[in-house]
């Protein structure tokens, strides 16, 4: 296999007694798209700042493209493109304002800025905006105008902060659509969001952080099918019973996922056709009337949950 593009070796980050950052390690490969996923405080964003030379950690190193990011940050700099889940607006400029500024703070002149700033309009659907100011753009709109600054330097790698949060269902299929296009093009993405779905439609491989710490490194399908992964079952039920869940918490290795109008998804330990058979009768057998009941295919979002409840403890940012 070939030199990764990106290499992070023991990368640790407190902010005083936080440990938001603790001995992350990961590689990622030229031309692949991978999804980092996290709750609220597991050191996302800090590992993504580290990356692109925002933060310095406290012990480890980054390498990108074969740069250290502590010895040469400006090397890195020169192959990443930051995306932060938000970005200033100025009052008074325009769309082409904006990217004709970031352009010639990259170093852009003349005709091959002219060239540039066109090109990534074109690529992400601004040219009808180029007159809009800035400050009245839509949230799907202005992502696509930080997607485009991102994208002025052509980087190697594009590390994207929650690109698609707060996108409505429109904006964020365009969204998805721009992403595939960057990875039919070669880019290297690392993208950070809480919508999984998505995640696991767009993304080669995903990187799951809780407390700090990487509890996952593959593929949706290994994150789905590991071992110990419990199994799902659906229950329907033709009348609701307020005695479902108390019926639940008494059945040795099951346990109530989640519950709605229709009935409940159960999580068993052991889903054999014999473990399968016993939990129907005994549903049958203490009165409940049971409308539907079927094995389902493990979401990602249940796997996420499962990894974080098996005891993945502690703090980040």
């Amino acid at each position: 296999m070939s030199e990764p593009l990106v290499r992070v070796h023991n990368l640790t980050k407190s902010f005083g007694k936080l440990l938001a950052v603790n001995n992350v390690s990961f590689e990622i490969q030229k031309g692949q798209v991978v999804g980092f996923i996290g709750e609220n405080g597991a050191g996302k964003t800090t590992t993504m700042r580290m990356m692109v030379t925002l933060e310095m950690p406290d012990f480890g190193h980054i390498r990108i493209n074969g740069f250290d990011a502590l010895n040469d940050p400006g090397e890195v700099r020169r192959r990443v493109g930051w995306m932060p889940d938000a970005y200033g607006t100025y009052d008074f400029m325009t769309v082409f304002e904006y990217l004709d500024f970031f352009a010639r703070a990259y170093g852009f002149e003349g005709k091959e800025r002219e060239m540039r700033v066109r090109e990534v309009m074109e690529f992400t659907d601004l040219l009808p905006l180029a007159d809009r100011p800035m400050n009245k753009l839509s949230k799907g709109m202005g992502q696509r105008l930080c997607l485009g600054r991102t994208l002025l330097p052509d980087p190697d790698l594009l590390v994207l902060d929650e690109p698609a949060a707060g996108l409505d269902p429109k904006a964020r299929i365009e969204f998805k659509n721009l992403v595939r296009l960057l990875a039919a093009e070669g880019k290297t993405l690392f993208i950070s969001s809480h919508i999984l779905s998505e995640l696991e439609q767009m993304c080669d491989s995903l990187l799951f952080i809780s407390g700090g710490a990487i509890v996952h490194h593959g593929s949706s399908e290994s994150l789905k099918n590991r071992d110990g992964q419990a199994a799902i079952v659906r229950v329907e039920l033709a009348e609701a019973s307020d005695k479902i869940d108390e019926w639940i918490s008494l059945q040795p290795g099951v346990a109530l996922l989640d519950t709605d109008n229709l009935g409940v998804r159960l999580t068993l330990e052991n889903a054999d056709p014999q473990s399968l058979h016993l939990l129907l009768n005994g549903l049958l057998r203490d009165g409940f009337k049971v409308s539907g009941f079927q094995r389902q295919e493990i979401r990602l979002e249940d796997a996420f949950v499962d990894i974080l409840t098996r005891g993945n403890g502690g703090g980040g940012v």
